[in-house]
């Protein structure tokens, strides 16, 4: 857990020097007034880097290049397969994008509070942009302390995806509602060879692997992750439930069976996905899983609903997070560039084909009502989820994903055994990341930001 925490602060100490590195390359820095749009008839080229790669790289390009419907002048340069460690390492180099594109939302209160991305409010109050377009839950994962410093394109939603046949042949009538019946129906759906060994899960409980990932989970559980400024794992019940209901399933399934079941598994996004492939009966996932099932494993008679809750009040809770868009400190034309983001982030067609194309959300309120959506049953769980006011953000910090990795390794560490006081753990990790927020705060006051 430690090692996480080394890290994070390295990283954002990384992110702290970037004022520095970037300075005097144009357009850079945090600034009060809003960079000037550019004419219909300049000439100028936007490069925009992004992770996205292979189909969803070319439909995304073709995204980028509506913009220049608006500005016919304007050349797009997309270049994919960059992650947040490259962007980071381009802008503190001074080799900036205009735009760039991030899968990881952990990271926006790096970005947000060290300037890597550039504050966005002078544009919005400029341009009189309707925010109320986006849901409250994913404009609170693109700020940070009311630092707008990016905007959403398209957003994921999870769900509970389930095997119609092999739900029907262990006699699960219905998608399970409650954590309750959810166990009940992953003990029903389990497949075991005379040795003990897991031949086929109900439900696999390992949190880290595939979408089982806290932040995910959490919303389905009530779980809160601050509280006045602190962590609150420990204080919050909706993590102990979430700890003890993992912890359930483990010990029924076996923690050593689960390993050895786990490490014969495909991967996230390969055509050997568990789900794929039979293996698992039940899982969380995002609605991109969709357009992966319905390409690489058509053999698959799904279902979606919403993820069974703790509480049965709660149940259409759901997690958002997506891809988001900045500019980066240092980037040559960040009036351009916001021009670029606007389009992206508000023309409904643009949201629409792109959604259509590559299976996620749309990120708007008039692009989710928009009659071009292409919505068959099993898309239309998560277009219902992402309307709906029980829809939850991803929790931001100045500290990266460096949180969910402590509670990642705690939940691995109680569930097989190693850790007997779950009260007692929660209250390390709380501790932990305490500190790690702490050592930030000083040195963001230190840096003068």
């Amino acid at each position: 857990m430690r090692k996480h925490t080394r890290a994070a602060l390295l990283c954002v100490a990384a992110a702290l020097t970037l004022t520095a590195c970037a300075a005097g390359k144009g357009g850079g820095g945090a600034t009060s007034d809003a960079a000037a749009a550019p004419g219909k008839d300049d000439k100028l080229t936007l490069t925009v880097w992004s992770n996205y790669s292979d189909r969803e790289y070319e439909e995304v390009t073709k995204a980028l290049k509506t913009f220049t419907k608006k500005f016919p002048n304007i050349e797009i340069k997309h270049e994919g397969s960059q992650d947040d460690d490259k962007i980071t390492a381009g802008i503190r180099s001074g080799n900036t994008p205009d735009v760039a594109l991030s899968f990881t939302t952990d990271n926006i209160g790096q970005f947000c509070s060290s300037g890597a991305f550039q504050a966005l409010k002078p544009y919005i109050d400029r341009d009189k942009v309707d925010l109320d377009q986006i849901s409250p839950a994913v404009r609170e994962y693109t700020e940070y302390k009311g630092n707008r410093c990016a905007m959403p394109m398209l957003t994921d939603v999870y769900a509970m995806y389930y095997n119609t046949g092999m739900l029907a042949e262990a006699g699960v009538t219905a998608p399970p509602k409650t954590l309750d019946e959810l166990f009940e129906a992953a003990k029903k759906l389990t497949k075991k060879a005379p040795n003990g060994d897991i031949e086929r899960a109900g439900y696999l409980p390992t949190m880290g692997f595939y979408a089982n990932r806290p932040t995910i989970l959490a919303p389905s559980f009530g779980a809160e992750w601050e509280k006045d400024g602190k962590s609150s794992l420990a204080s919050s019940p909706g993590f102990t439930e979430m700890m003890t209901f993992q912890k359930k399933l483990v010990d029924f399934y076996g923690f050593d069976a689960l390993e050895r079941f786990r490490a014969g598994l495909g991967q996230e996004y390969s055509a050997d996905h568990a789900f794929h492939q039979g293996k698992i009966a039940i899982m969380m996932d995002g609605e991109y899983r969709t357009a992966f099932l319905k390409a690489q494993a058509p053999q698959i008679k799904f279902g979606t609903a919403p993820f069974p809750t703790w509480k049965p009040a709660d149940y259409g809770t759901a997690f958002t997070t997506g891809t988001i868009m900045g500019i980066p400190k240092g980037a040559k034309n960040p009036g351009a560039a916001w021009e670029l983001i606007k389009h992206l982030s508000f023309d409904t067609d643009t949201i629409v084909d792109l959604s259509n194309a590559i299976k996620n959300v749309p990120s708007t309120k008039a692009a989710m009502e928009s009659p071009k959506l292409q919505v068959d049953e099993q898309f239309k769980t998560f277009i219902d989820l992402a309307k709906s006011d029980k829809l939850k953000g991803n929790p931001v910090t100045p500290i990266g994903d460096a949180h969910i990795k402590a509670v990642t390794d705690f939940a691995v560490s109680y569930t097989s055994g190693k850790e007997a006081d779950l009260a007692a753990g929660l209250k390390k990790v709380d501790q932990n990341i305490d500190d790690v927020d702490q050592n930030i705060d000083d040195a963001i006051a230190k840096s003068g930001k």
